[in-house]
This record gives C-alpha cells, structure tokens and sequence, in this order.
C-alpha cells in the first residue's frame, strides 16, 4: 500500500529510540498518521514541527497498518511564530483542534483548503484572530455541527440579529427572543461577516464557538473537554485588548 499526498504536521511524538510518530492532516487522505524513521534526529526535528508543510509518502503492507511516513519539507512556518507568542498559541491551537476533531483517515478537503490558508496568515497576526474564529465556525460545519446565522429561527427576519439560540445554533431577533433572550447566546456581528471587527468582538465570538464546541462538538466525540491549547490561545488574545 503506498501514497503520495502534502499537508500540514499536527504532532510529533518520539517512538523508540530514533523514530519518531507523525500525524498530518492531508487534502486527500484526511489526519494520517505514521512512523518516520530517524524522526528523532537533529536533521528531521526542525522539520516536523506542527505547522510544517510538507510532502509525504506513506507505506504499509496491509492499508490497516500504521505503515511508514518519508517526509520532505516544502516550507516550515516556524518563522512566522518565532518571536510572537500570540501566533505561536494560534498556530499551536488549529493543529490541537484538528487532531481532537478529525477522526482519522477521513477526507475533509475543503476543511483542508481553508486550514492552509489560514495557516499562511500567522504572519499577518491583526487579521488572524477573525481569520481562526471563522475558521471555528468552519471546523463545527464541516462536522456537522454548522450554526445558521442568517435568518431568524423565529420569525423568519434577515435583519436585526442579535442572538444564538444554545440549543440549535440558529440565530434570534430581539422580537423572537422574546422572553427568552436572557436564556440566549450573543450574536457578535463578526460571525456573520469577514473584515475588521473589534478585538473586543471577535473576543465573544470565541465564547460563541467555544460554547458550540465544547457543547455539542466535544460530546459526540465521547465528551472529552477542549484541547487546553485553544483556550490558551483565547486567553492569550484577550489579554491583550484594551
């Protein structure tokens, strides 16, 4: 069994003395796993560091294997993290959601088009935070979990939007809310569009996905909680706003 595909390394932990285990998430073989031998060695550890990019070819003798990865860089992101935390924490969040999320060997390519790009953002750290809480919302559709911001699950209203409901994920106006709207989740405007938005924004649109991750993604995942590397990216984030 053999293929060829690029991706972007999620993890790399040593195995046995010299090798080391790999996961990448791929266009076309979804989050793989496999050994690199001489992984653990000073030549390959600046490669397989999470957020590489990378070509990769897979070997196995029965497709059931874990089988054998020989990894080639194309380009290493570290550079664009290097010297800031911020980037550093979000770098490492998207490749920690991904392998709790991802089941593996399951193809997501449209999932994997959009984490590319983002990934090639880390430099451009005041558009990133919107650019990763988009891309949170992209995650919880792609796994079946999408929120339907656009029309009042009430009234049927386009405009006027100002809450979530917690339990489906469909957007309220005050009118339909009714009520209810103190049992409601905030709608931040910068869900529902890109461009710029206030740190203080995007700050409660990370409640907004955290929320709907941890509560309706996480337990159908067998309730395991967030991976902490997300929440330290958020923590981080919203230290800094004024």
């Amino acid at each position: 069994m053999e293929w060829r595909d690029h991706g972007i390394i999620l993890s790399a932990r040593a195995h046995g003395e010299s090798a080391a285990i790999v996961e990448v998430f791929t266009p076309d073989h979804g989050r793989h796993a496999g050994v690199v031998r001489g992984g653990a060695s000073r030549k390959m550890a600046p490669v397989l560091q999470p957020g590489a990019q990378v070509d990769v070819t897979w070997k196995a003798r029965l497709e059931e294997h874990m089988g054998a990865f020989v990894i080639e860089p194309i380009r290493s992101r570290a550079a664009l993290v290097m010297n800031d935390r911020l980037a550093l924490a979000g770098l490492n969040a998207v490749t920690a959601m991904l392998g709790f999320t991802l089941p593996e060997r399951e193809v997501h390519g449209p999932l994997y088009a959009r984490t590319e790009g983002l990934m090639d953002l880390l430099g451009q750290m005041d558009l990133w935070p919107l650019a990763y809480l988009h891309w949170e919302l992209a995650l919880l559709e792609e796994m079946g979990f999408g929120l339907d911001l656009n029309v009042c699950a009430v009234t049927g209203a386009t405009e006027g939007l100002e809450f979530i409901s917690p339990r489906t994920g469909r957007a309220v106006t005050r009118k339909g809310a009714g009520d209810w709207a103190d049992k409601l989740l905030p709608l931040p405007p910068c869900l529902r569009r890109e461009g710029d938005a206030p740190d203080a924004e995007i700050a409660e649109g990370f409640r907004v996905t955290g929320f709907f991750l941890a509560e309706t993604l996480a337990p159908e995942l067998g309730r395991k909680p967030l991976p902490e590397a997300r929440q330290r990216f958020v923590d981080r984030f919203s230290a800094g706003i004024n």
